[in-house]
């Protein structure tokens, strides 16, 4: 009995094969989905191949086999992809990207940030997919990923989002072709989202930006607990006033551009609104807090990148591009000004972990 090899167009490739990127790569192949990873990590490529990809998950461990691939050695023709690196990687990830890309392909960011415009300005507007993914994992070391459960997808087109006035930046070459949007969910988006469901069961908006821009505000969050060498819940329930005004600067960005923030997971952004009655905020930190006490991800990718990884963080590439909108729309962001200022320290160790760095953003 023969296989039937599956056509380029059929194939999903997901670039970057780490913390997100693998988590899904395994789901979808388990899906009986076809799947290829393509990752820069030569260590993390050789460990899948001669053992496949092994998923510790909250409640069961498994071990999936898929092809994997260096960018040298990977397929040069590319239907489909799913982008799971690093924000900062974004533009060179796409240089290697577009020349492979067929025409019936596209590019979907399972990313943090801001990265479709990016994304879009290589390939254009009508082979990108916007994205928004909630997914708690670290790679332990190569071929091995610890997943920390099922978590929020979205999905949509980015012509959609981008029809009226969210883009996040704002060329008149790009504001032409947002106008030309035509706001239509395609089968390919609908087809994406029920091969992802096995991990997940993903949502298929027309608001996906109001996704990701609540996730810039969680995020802020997290980012900041990564100050201090304590545990996420901890961080965030002994310093609500700070964590309160680092997501209400991102709101007044999302506020200006007319976008409407949308809840996932633990996370209501509407609760934590200027104007809510105390014991409302109060009560979606507490809940908020549980959700983060119950992860099996305690510290926050940020975290592990300055502690463990001894990398750089992705948190100038997310959010110097918020903070430059900010500038845009004459919003005022000193918080998250002070944040990424303070990251760069971290990283560049010039300070040291303590209470203090918290200090500087409240």
């Amino acid at each position: 009995m023969t296989t039937e090899t599956p056509a380029p167009s059929d194939i999903y490739t997901v670039v970057g094969g780490g913390a997100i990127g693998g988590t899904l790569a395994a789901h979808i192949a388990l899906a009986g989905h076809p799947v290829q990873i393509v990752d820069a990590d030569t260590e993390h490529v050789a460990a899948i191949r001669s053992a496949g990809l092994k998923i510790e998950g909250p409640e069961e461990s498994l071990s999936v086999d898929l092809p994997a691939f260096d960018p040298v050695d990977a397929p040069e023709e590319l239907g489909p992809v799913l982008l799971a690196v690093k924000s900062q990687a974004t533009s060179s990830a796409m240089e290697w990207i577009a020349p492979r890309l067929r025409e019936d392909g596209y590019v979907a960011s399972l990313q943090n940030g801001l990265n479709e415009a990016a994304i879009a300005e290589r390939i254009g507007i009508e082979r990108t997919v916007i994205a928004f993914v909630d997914l708690f994992a670290d790679v332990l070391q190569p071929g091995v990923i610890k997943d920390g459960g099922i978590g929020t997808i979205a999905l949509g087109e980015f012509s959609a989002e981008c029809a009226d006035r969210e883009c996040s930046s704002r060329t008149p070459e790009r504001a032409e072709a947002n106008l030309r949007a035509d706001g239509v969910i395609r089968p390919r988006v609908e087809k994406l989202a029920a091969d992802l469901a096995h991990w997940g069961r993903p949502i298929v908006s027309g608001n996906v930006s109001g996704f990701l821009w609540s996730k810039l505000a969680f995020g802020a969050m997290l980012t900041a607990t990564s100050l201090v060498d304590e545990d996420m819940a901890s961080v965030v329930d002994s310093n609500r006033a700070t964590m309160l005004g680092l997501a209400r600067e991102v709101y007044a960005i999302s506020d200006e551009l007319g976008i409407r923030l949308e809840s996932f997971d633990a996370f209501a952004p509407d609760d934590y609104r200027d104007g809510r009655p105390e014991r409302v905020v109060e009560s979606a930190f507490d809940s908020l807090c549980r959700w983060l006490e119950g992860q099996t991800k305690t510290r926050s990718g940020i975290w592990r990148d300055i502690n463990v990884r001894k990398r750089p963080t992705e948190v100038p590439s997310q959010y110097e591009p918020v903070i430059a909108i900010a500038s845009e729309q004459g919003v005022l962001t000193p918080r998250l000004r002070a944040l990424v200022d303070v990251i760069g320290e971290l990283e560049r160790g010039e300070v040291l972990m303590g209470p203090e760095l918290l200090k500087r953003i409240s």
